[in-house]
């Protein structure tokens, strides 16, 4: 299929995206690897696209006083790439691998799969696991919202009509800071049927601040509250039977094969939890 006709403008500023945005049915578009997609099947038809690839500054990967700072037009591969991410946030470099296929990381950006907000995406699901936060700039100025409070269900989230997503901002590893990621597909690069990003606190063999976001079992990223705790007491066996979800049924697995999937995975990323860094 093709997508319905659009008018495009290419915006120069964000203050000229802010304002573009103002129009009627107006979107955004960045990298397009979802979007594209919803145009040619006309899940979404909107009068108005406007390219901010032309604005400059919003692709910085930096260090800054203890966190991370990520542009919202930062493509997958050069998150993937980055030695500050490489450092930094250990759970972003387990995870970058497994969005997609080269193709898509390279013109993909962190904003857009952010923004997008699919319910089997693995980027949203890392924000939650890390308690990033996402800057959204409007006509007000400049707000930040936690990752918890971002995702508001599908493809829905707290981003206003004229705020565009800029950047994320994560808090930097250190030392004892742990991570593990995985998730299950059909083929490498599909959906995720479940995923699940983690992180947690290192006290030699003791584990705290467990955080466990599962991804493709909700609308939204989820945390498995039951089973953190279970963990941080040290026993995998009680996190798998604490394991508190509820995921439902959808195109990928049916719900009780998502609720068996993600208790693999909990057995699979706690092990990632409790490696030896050196």
């Amino acid at each position: 299929m093709k997508p319905a006709p659009f008018a495009y403008q290419r915006a120069r500023s964000l203050d000229e995206a802010i304002a573009l945005l103002a129009e009627k049915d107006a979107k955004l578009l960045a990298g397009g690897q979802s979007l594209i997609a919803t145009l040619n099947m006309r899940l979404s038809s909107p009068a108005l696209l406007i390219d901010i690839n032309g604005i400059g500054g919003l692709d910085a990967i930096a260090l800054k006083k203890g966190s991370v700072e990520i542009g919202a037009l930062a493509r997958h591969t050069q998150v993937e790439r980055s030695d500050i991410i490489a450092s930094h946030v250990p759970l972003f470099a387990r995870a970058m691998p497994h969005i997609g296929h080269p193709a898509i990381r390279n013109r993909g950006t962190l904003g857009g799969s952010v923004a997008f907000a699919d319910p089997a995406a693995e980027l949203p699901a890392c924000l939650l696991a890390l308690d990033g936060e996402i800057e959204a700039t409007g006509p007000k100025g400049t707000r930040s919202v936690k990752a918890q409070d971002f995702f508001k269900g599908l493809f829905e989230t707290a981003l206003a009509p004229q705020e565009v997503l800029t950047g994320v901002r994560v808090p930097a590893a250190t030392r004892d800071t742990r991570t593990g990621f995985a998730e299950l597909a059909r083929r490498h690069g599909d959906y995720a049927m479940v995923g699940l990003a983690a992180t947690a606190r290192a006290n030699g063999k003791e584990l705290s601040d467990v955080r466990l976001a599962y991804f493709g079992v909700s609308d939204i990223p989820v945390r498995a509250k039951k089973a953190e705790a279970a963990l941080a007491e040290g026993s995998i066996d009680a996190a798998f039977e604490a394991l508190d979800l509820d995921p439902h049924d959808d195109v990928q697995a049916t719900a009780k094969a998502k609720k068996h999937l993600a208790g693999v995975l909990l057995r699979r990323v706690a092990m990632q939890l409790t490696e030896v860094r050196l």
